[in-house]
């Protein structure tokens, strides 16, 4: 009978051994990095060039009070080149802002007008008219504070829209008059004659809508292609004197001067991409896992009989 329990005893052993070793060996839990992402530093430079399309509302001087009617023909500028320099902060993900400031080169200005004069100061037969071509120069001196919705991401190219408001230096310079009469005897009368007028600058209020695309060439760097309608308020001429020195004209000025400007942006990254985990969490270290002690049972022996 013991010769007989004896070897069941040792594999019931060799049994729950081998069963505490295999639950020691289990493999320990996987910690996991929080997955990093890219996000685009706070802060960034901005360079911008461009050619303007301008337009002008209307163009008004108090001498043209003597006139039975004013038609203006034509009246309109050639297009100039601007640039810009600006600073931007990146708000958020599709949120930015930036502050510019931009210089408008000389645009080169044209026009054209034809007035009728009152019967009673024609100076000859009715009707008789003046006609004035003007030529200027005009420039501006534009600081905006612009907004940005980035619209979303496909292979690397963003589009955009934005809005903007400021203030602009309209500087009006070389302003010439050269009058001509039709059917007149004379031009003595105020506008009649070819004159020179004074340079002079004027604040405005400014606004502007953007729209366009960014394309992003490096983690620090990024091309944009952009449209920008401006609205750069009024500006006016200085006083006016004829080259023979012998009449004074009152200012011409030029009201609701607006732009349909196309320009190419470059934007640098102060900090290029910051890369850090979101949301950052720490996790604890998992814990060994330690099985109980696992005892073979007692063999049971029978007492020993004395021989007697």
């Amino acid at each position: 009978m013991l010769s007989a329990r004896l070897p069941i005893s040792i594999c019931a052993a060799t049994l729950l051994a081998a069963s505490a070793a295999h639950a020691a060996d289990y493999p320990q839990p996987v910690y996991m990095q929080p997955p990093v992402i890219e996000e685009f530093s706070s802060w960034y430079l901005r360079g911008d060039i461009g050619f303007s399309n301008q337009q002008l509302g209307s163009l008004f001087s108090d001498q043209y009070a003597g006139l039975a009617s004013v038609q203006n023909v034509d009246r309109g500028f050639d297009s100039a080149p601007f640039f810009g320099l600006g600073i931007g902060y990146n708000y958020n993900d599709w949120l930015r802002f930036d502050l510019t400031g931009e210089y408008r080169g000389k645009a080169n200005f044209h026009g054209l007008d034809i007035g009728t004069w009152p019967a009673g100061a024609c100076g000859g037969a009715p009707p008789c008219y003046i006609v004035d071509r003007y030529t200027a120069s005009k420039s501006e001196l534009t600081f905006l504070l612009n907004g940005y919705v980035d619209l979303g991401t496909w292979y690397n190219v963003t589009p955009f829209v934005g809005a903007g408001v400021g203030m602009s230096r309209n500087t009006i310079s070389n302003f010439g008059d050269f009058s001509t009469c039709i059917n007149s005897t004379s031009c003595s009368v105020s506008g009649g004659s070819d004159a020179s007028f004074d340079t002079a600058s004027k604040w405005n209020f400014a606004w502007a809508l953007h729209a366009g695309l960014a394309y992003r060439v490096t983690k620090n760097f990024t091309v944009e292609l952009a449209y920008r309608y401006i609205d750069l308020g009024n500006a006016t001429t200085g006083n006016g004197i004829n080259f023979d020195r012998s009449q004074t004209f009152p200012p011409f000025e030029f009201r609701h001067l607006t732009s349909h400007d196309v320009k190419l942006g470059l934007r640098f990254n102060l900090e290029g991409l910051t890369e850090r985990s979101r949301p950052v969490q720490y996790y604890a270290q998992p814990q060994t896992y330690v099985p109980p002690p696992v005892y073979a049972p007692p063999v049971y022996q029978p007492p020993l009989r004395s021989r007697g």
